[in-house]
């Protein structure tokens, strides 16, 4: 008989066992196991009060269900529940799966998006090799963030501060106190206990920076909420080569004779400058200002431990003529003053001066043509003219 032939026999037989092993072990398909999970999330504080989670078949699957939905917890060994409690103080990596059977269907599970954290016990920034928080403009130096047991350390963002601005670094986290580096314990994206991690940066500033403070934050990016704690803030101080103020210091001043002209250097910097005026090689003074009464070449010296710049002044005499123009212009008002009374006194006299003739005088009483004396004695005049 045909249908007894041993291969076609042996061929059922293999199917047979393959549908077997199909049904007994749990699917590796892309589709998603046919259970609800209430609530879909669990993000946690460390010690907070616990939440429960339940697991259930679907609508649509709950007729074809062979096995009721139960929880697969394999960090605590817990199996056969339909829901589960997780341990805040504890179940930091437990893996929550819910399982489930169905007819026509592979074993099936579906994990929870489960996330116990905590926040970090302190954030502290420590300055790299013994430094101190004094630094030069354009040197970089290090500081380090440390981050004290903070879960989980996947999710842990470093921000800075530099007074108002903040910005995230590409620089790599590292666990600290944890040896050898390699071992998974020390992978933050793998360990979800409590863990210390630090990340250092190299910081570049200049003159603007001087006097500001610097913080870090530890954030832990967790969707809608971000927990974080933030370090207390330390102090830079920058120093920096000195820089002279040239819009108050032309590099051309005119000296006029006689007149002594002041030259003033303001000069600023951190540490302070000190000030020096120079003629060539010559030390004239110390203090920004320079007292002059010669043209030539003045030099402003302005220098501190970072470093020294110069700026030269050079002093043009020149004559002042305005004492000149303005005897100029006296002399002229008294010359044109003593024509103007020249030429007054001529018109006075030939238009405002008459001449008389005595003639005939005779005592007699008082008329419009007698000239009286002071001893009351009248002179009869007689007009010329």
């Amino acid at each position: 008989m045909d249908y007894l032939n041993p291969l076609r026999l042996l061929s059922v037989l293999f199917t047979f066992e393959l549908l077997s092993l199909s049904n007994g072990t749990e699917s590796s398909a892309d589709e998603e196991c046919p259970v609800i999970i209430t609530p879909d999330r669990m993000v946690i504080r460390y010690g907070d009060s616990p939440q429960t989670v339940q697991c259930q078949p679907n609508t649509t699957a709950s007729t074809n269900v062979i096995k009721k939905p139960y929880w697969k917890v394999p960090e605590r060994n817990i199996t056969e529940r339909v829901t589960w409690t997780p341990d805040t103080q504890q179940d930091w990596d437990p893996r929550p799966a819910c399982a489930g059977e169905f007819v026509g269907k592979p074993k099936c599970t579906k994990p929870l998006d489960y996330t116990l954290y905590k926040k970090p016990d302190s954030v502290s920034i420590l300055l790299v090799d013994n430094a101190g928080s004094v630094v030069k403009e354009d040197v970089d130096f290090q500081l380090t963030c440390e981050i004290t047991n903070v879960a989980p350390a996947g999710n842990l963002t470093v921000r800075w501060y530099i007074g108002n601005v903040n910005f995230t670094s590409n620089e790599t986290m590292n666990a600290t106190g944890c040896f050898p580096q390699k071992d998974t314990d020390c992978d933050l994206n793998v360990t979800r206990s409590p863990m210390n991690v630090s990340q250092t940066i190299n910081f570049h500033l200049n003159r603007t920076h001087n006097g500001a403070e610097i913080k870090c934050e530890a954030v832990l990016e967790l969707g809608k909420i971000e927990p974080s704690e933030m370090s207390s803030p330390i102090n830079i101080t920058v120093h920096y080569k000195p820089w002279i103020n040239t819009t108050e210091l032309p590099h051309t001043i005119p000296l006029f004779r006689g007149y002594p002209e002041e030259l003033v250097c303001n000069a600023s910097g951190n540490p302070p400058p000190e000030i020096q005026w120079f003629d060539g090689q010559k030390h004239l003074v110390s203090g920004k200002t320079l007292s002059v009464n010669e043209a030539g070449v003045y030099n402003c010296s302005a220098s501190n431990e970072v470093g020294s710049v110069s700026y030269a002044v050079k002093v043009i005499l020149k004559e002042d003529y305005l004492p000149l123009i303005a005897g100029f212009v006296a002399v002229a008002v008294v010359a044109i003053s003593i024509i103007f009374l020249f030429i007054y006194s001529i018109y006075y006299k030939n238009t405002k001066m008459r001449r008389y003739n005595l003639k005939n005088a005779k005592l007699s009483a008082h008329n419009g043509n007698v000239a009286h004396n002071g001893w009351d004695m009248q002179f009869p005049m007689t007009k010329l003219s």
